[in-house]
């Protein structure tokens, strides 16, 4: 029981972390340093958390999803980083992608997009980057050009997490080169639409297992419909976006940092030194205390 009940999750909070954390513990961890290893995505990640409807949490019910609040899905993503900080990126991605839409879409293009990814047969990605506009999103040059019903889009995207594995992307792209960041656009891309692309996977220090690549986009024509929001508002769209989703981030690092206390408990115990387990050494335990006081905090 927590001290402070005024800032303790509740009951039906604690019970998901819970579950979430027996299904990590069997279906994601026993495959994460394969994963790691091999640079390949977690396939039986998301098996698992599709078959257990935590894939994509933060959907609205009316689009068939749990419609879990913003506790819930950061439980999910941090219970799922302590098993595979790849693995994490399949609930964490989904939120980052579908964001806009939730924000800024249609109705029309909320259920034609937001269902698919509820019942598990779509990724979302977000491809806001690029390879001359990273902090400085708003210097994108990525084009969306209108042609009668339709925009025809062409420019590359830097960075994308699950790129050529996700189903759908949301895109920001200049409308209108001249207002600035006021031009930029919000659109839908679909992977299989064509003149869609990926390059080639970056070669990255951690997190392998989840794809980081270019979306190459030339000549790809999409219906004037898949805008998200109104012309010119892409880029509030997209700040508006990130401000929803760095909580999760925060939420996959806080996962890490404790599958990795949670490792480093187990290894002491085992390793013994003098005949006995390194676990009753002081300076060891100060160090884990350590390590589980700035977690809590």
């Amino acid at each position: 029981m927590s001290d402070f009940p005024a800032y303790a999750p509740s009951e039906e909070h604690e019970l998901l972390r819970a579950t979430v954390r027996e299904l990590a513990d069997a279906k994601i961890a026993p495959f994460a340093a394969e994963v790691d290893e091999e640079s390949r995505f977690p396939q039986e990640a998301l098996d698992a958390l599709v078959a257990n409807d935590l894939h994509a949490v933060h959907v609205p019910e009316s689009y068939g999803g749990a419609g879990a609040d913003a506790l819930a899905t950061v439980i999910v993503i941090e219970e799922v980083a302590r098993a595979c900080a790849s693995s994490s990126l399949i609930p964490a991605v989904n939120k980052l992608g579908t964001v806009p839409v939730l924000l800024s879409g249609s109705q029309e293009l909320k259920a034609k997009y937001l269902a698919p990814v509820a019942r598990g047969e779509a990724m979302f990605s977000y491809a806001l980057s690029e390879a001359d506009a990273g902090s400085d999103a708003g210097g994108m040059k990525t084009r969306a050009v209108r042609d009668g019903d339709a925009f025809v889009l062409n420019g590359a995207k830097m960075w994308i997490t699950n790129a050529g594995v996700s189903e759908y992307y949301t895109v920001m792209a200049v409308t209108d080169p001249s207002a600035g960041a006021r031009g930029i656009s919000a659109f839908v891309v679909e992977k299989s639409d064509a003149g869609v692309s990926f390059g080639a996977k970056e070669r990255k220090l951690g997190i392998k297992g989840s794809p980081t690549r270019q979306v190459i986009l030339e000549d790809v024509r999409i219906p004037a419909d898949r805008m998200i929001g109104a012309e010119g508002t892409g880029f509030k769209t997209a700040l508006a976006t990130l401000d929803h989703t760095r909580i999760t981030i925060a939420a996959q690092a806080l996962g890490i940092a404790q599958g990795a206390l949670d490792f480093a408990l187990g290894y002491v115990k085992e390793r013994r030194q003098f005949g006995k387990p390194i676990s009753d050494f002081q300076g060891v335990q100060f160090m884990l205390a350590d390590m589980a006081m700035r977690l809590e905090g």
